[in-house]
């Protein structure tokens, strides 16, 4: 009996240095979100993102943003949109909407309730319209994607 505890106890001891190796600093700083974290609509001012977990590491994701400005006429605005399928590692996600420029990549972080969106080059959304900024989720409901751009 004093040997099967023996074993027991070894073998929980070598179960809890598997844990503690899976938390190294290499995967340290990467926190895994949840499809219920990411899921829904997000605003920043007068752009949306509309996210949807697919499984397998993928999202899709739809972007509609809008840059307002004055001019001599009156109140004038560009508008751009583009949609596609993300790839996401543990909180972070990347994204390049389908038909825009090579050199386009938005990276998007789901962290403390928000949405961080950083965009590298020129995504073809028109003039002045970018995706960078801090998001609120405004719903938690699977977004409509039928008007993405395809």
């Amino acid at each position: 009996m004093n040997a099967f505890r023996i074993l027991v106890v070894v073998i929980s001891l070598a179960a809890c240095s598997l844990t503690a190796r899976a938390e190294t600093p290499a995967s340290k700083g990467s926190k895994d979100v949840t499809a219920a974290q990411v899921n829904g609509t997000w605003t920043y001012r007068l752009n949306t993102l509309k996210v949807w977990a697919l499984g397998n590491n993928k999202l899709q994701v739809a972007f509609e943003g809008t840059y307002e400005y004055k001019s001599p006429q009156g109140p004038m605005a560009n508008t751009g949109q583009g949609g596609g399928i993300a790839i996401i590692e543990g909180d972070t996600a990347i994204f390049r909407p389908e038909g825009a420029e090579e050199e386009c990549k938005i990276t998007m972080k789901f962290t403390g309730g928000k949405l961080i969106v950083k965009q590298e080059g020129t995504c073809g959304f028109g003039n002045r319209v970018y995706s960078d900024g801090t998001y609120k989720k405004t719903s938690n409901k699977k977004p409509n994607f039928d008007s993405e751009a395809r």
